[in-house]
């Protein structure tokens, strides 16, 4: 393996706590209790949308909802950053990474806007050797495309990457473009998701876990 791909918010970085704050943040000046975080953290693999749903009590049907969800956006930027972290141990496994001479990047449905401040912000991006949103592509996630990109942008087979992610939207898009895929269920899962159901090659359940397992597979 040369190359190890990302997918970036609950799989690289916890980025969950920023969006708690953004959203409470406006129910607060609607005059609305706050939101348990884990609430609000099992919506944000869905998009703004599902966290403007939470954040209004609304949802895309309501005549307002557009201006809803820019205003979560909004709120969202302010707090870009303040409390988002890799997980545990990430860090150093990007480190390990580089000094091994294998590329890591991130392929993310995220807008790049957020991605690259988000990232700029945590100190990482200068060390990202591709990033690839769907400002980049025609089709996001499920669809291979920004992971086809991701590995010809790295000038490697895309057989010869690994990505990871804690989404089945994720591995499909893994398999679909002949990557090795790891699934973690460690990321933004709804209780209802089983990530060993999403054919993944392989399952992990934490941080841990998942630099164990990458580190093997670059041996």
């Amino acid at each position: 393996m040369q190359a190890v791909l990302f997918d970036l918010d609950g799989t690289l970085v916890d980025t969950a706590p920023d969006f708690v704050l953004a959203a409470n943040k406006l129910r607060q000046q609607l005059g609305k209790a706050p939101l348990p975080a884990a609430i609000i953290a099992a919506q944000v693999t869905n998009g703004a949308i599902a966290v403007a749903k939470l954040a209004f009590d609304a949802d895309e049907h309501h005549a307002d909802f557009d201006n809803y969800r820019q205003a979560l956006l909004d709120s969202y930027q302010q707090h870009l950053g303040a409390a988002s972290a890799p997980y545990d141990g990430l860090l150093n496994l990007l480190q390990t990474l580089e000094e091994r001479g294998i590329a890591w990047g991130v392929v993310t449905n995220k807008p790049v806007f957020f991605a690259h401040s988000l990232m700029e912000t945590l100190g990482i991006r200068e060390h990202c050797a591709t990033l690839i949103c769907p400002d980049h592509v025609k089709q996001p996630k499920p669809a291979p495309e920004g992971l086809v990109l991701a590995a010809k942008e790295l000038g490697i087979e895309a057989s010869r990457c690994i990505y990871v992610g804690d989404h089945l939207r994720d591995i499909e898009a893994g398999n679909a473009a002949s990557m090795s895929t790891i699934a973690v269920s460690y990321g933004y899962l709804a209780p209802d998701d089983d990530a060993n159901l999403w054919l993944a090659d392989y399952v992990v359940q934490t941080p841990g876990e998942l630099c164990e397992r990458i580190l093997h597979l670059i041996k």
